[in-house]
């Protein structure tokens, strides 16, 4: 491997490592938040003792991110200082924004959440970790708007030799990163509800607390189905986006060689990219594609080989990833669908195979993804810039494969220790439950709001 494969290895690495992270940090300060204010409301104290539980939590996975993200802003200046070089004008400007307002914001409220207890007035406290969820989502919203830049340029000029901003407006609303945003956001929530989801079926298969996780299972349950809805709403829009900013990805994404109107979905398919074809499709749903991509059953879709072959991205892995993860939330939308259920039914300790089942779900949603990422970078290949600079092109020049190498190694044996440490610390706070005994607290002791 040359130090492009390598750099680009090592920033996979990293950054599907710190995307563990991430998304539960979304949805879990979301639904903490949600608990305490719920109790501010209610003077309900099971949803006090909900929320210092799951913020527990929420506390290890949001140290754990923060180690691993901020050891990756360092490779734009050790394996990419080409691209620093020329883009830097433009994409430092919302990792700039996002580290002194955004990141700002949540570091101050979360440290006044953390050793406020009893020391500032409930209304006060419940505040604090909502500017923390608040300020964790405008985090992902200023990264992701650079992100979309980097997928659908927009706003600059070339000058100099480098790319340089004219107009910070464009990026604001450049409409590829405002719906990764909102695909990136909502997916992180559907990874905090199954998560909740399945911590609570592990003790309610146990009979733990049973009153206090009945409770956090049917939070979970609604957040769940709701977050998923959102996410197939953003993600159906953001097809449209991806359809017609970069049409090459579009047709990576759903094996379409040739160009044609009215282009039809095969629910069965496997591409050969050395043929250049598929050497398996069945099971068409005529115009589905077509009214994915453009939201008009007749409209055309353009194929892979519309393009140069060193403009195509590796088409078999954006593929697969795509539907790993469209098949992935399809099963997640009928777990969700289920849990809700029999949360109404009110027959969740009865249904033991569901409690199992959504305890081994646990993972899905991480995966889901970690796909979905895949499709979005390696579906830009072989731009790092799309359209304007290509990934060969960003690399540091000054740096070698043995160094490279190193530095792989280095991250690998540093975030495996990081993420055993999580493993080890989630497990063992989730596994232990809530503090003291809570089976007095019922939803219905308190008066509610």
């Amino acid at each position: 491997m040359d130090v492009v494969e390598l750099s680009r290895l090592q920033f996979a690495l990293t950054g599907m490592f710190h995307f563990i992270f991430v998304p539960l940090t979304l949805g879990l300060s979301v639904l903490v938040a949600f608990m305490e204010v719920r109790y501010v409301r209610t003077g309900n104290e099971l949803y006090l003792a909900m929320t210092k539980f799951w913020g527990k939590l929420f506390l290890i996975n949001f140290a754990l991110g923060v180690v691993t993200g901020i050891t990756m802003e360092f490779q734009f200046g050790m394996n990419w200082a080409e691209y620093s070089r020329y883009v830097g004008d433009i994409f430092g400007a919302p990792l700039a924004i996002e580290a002194t307002v955004a990141f700002f914001l949540e570091s101050v409220f979360i440290g006044v959440w953390i050793f406020g207890w009893n020391k500032v007035s409930k209304k006060v406290h419940a505040l604090c970790i909502c500017i923390v969820a608040f300020a964790s989502n405008l985090s992902a919203l200023w990264i992701l708007l650079a992100n979309g830049w980097m997928q659908r340029p927009v706003g600059y000029v070339l000058r100099n030799g480098r790319a340089e901003m004219v107009d910070f407006a464009a990026m604001l609303t450049n409409p590829y990163g405002l719906f990764k945003f909102a695909h990136t956001a909502v997916s992180g929530y559907v990874v905090a509800g199954f998560f909740v989801l399945g911590i609570s079926a592990w003790h309610l298969l146990r009979k733990n607390q049973p009153e206090f996780f009945k409770t956090s299972f049917r939070v979970g349950a609604v957040f769940s189905l709701l977050s998923i809805f959102l996410v197939i709403l953003s993600g159906d829009y953001s097809a449209v986006v991806v359809a017609e900013a970069q049409p090459v990805k579009f047709a990576a994404m759903e094996s379409i060689w040739e160009t044609q109107a009215c282009a039809g979905l095969n629910l069965i398919t496997f591409p050969s990219a050395k043929n250049e074809c598929n050497i398996v499709e069945t099971g068409t749903i005529p115009k589905l594609v077509s009214y994915l991509a453009f939201h008009n059953p007749n409209a055309v879709v353009r194929g892979l080989k519309d393009f140069p072959k060193e403009d195509r991205p590796p088409v078999l892995p954006v593929f697969l990833s795509f539907r790993a993860m469209v098949g992935m939330g399809f099963y997640m939308t009928l777990l969700a669908i289920l849990a809700v259920f029999v949360s109404w039914r009110g027959t969740i300790e009865k249904n033991t195979l569901l409690l199992r089942i959504l305890l081994y779900s646990i993972p899905i949603p991480y995966l889901a993804n970690q796909f979905g990422w895949l499709v979005a970078e390696i579906g830009r290949q072989p731009w790092i810039v799309y359209g304007v600079l290509r990934t060969s092109d960003a690399v540091s020049t000054s740096i070698s494969v043995a160094q490279v190498t190193g530095s792989v190694i280095g991250f690998t044996l540093l975030y495996g220790f990081l993420g055993f440490v999580d493993i080890y610390l989630l497990v063992k706070y989730a596994r232990k439950g809530p503090d003291g005994d809570l089976s007095s607290l019922t939803p219905s002791a308190h008066k509610e709001a």
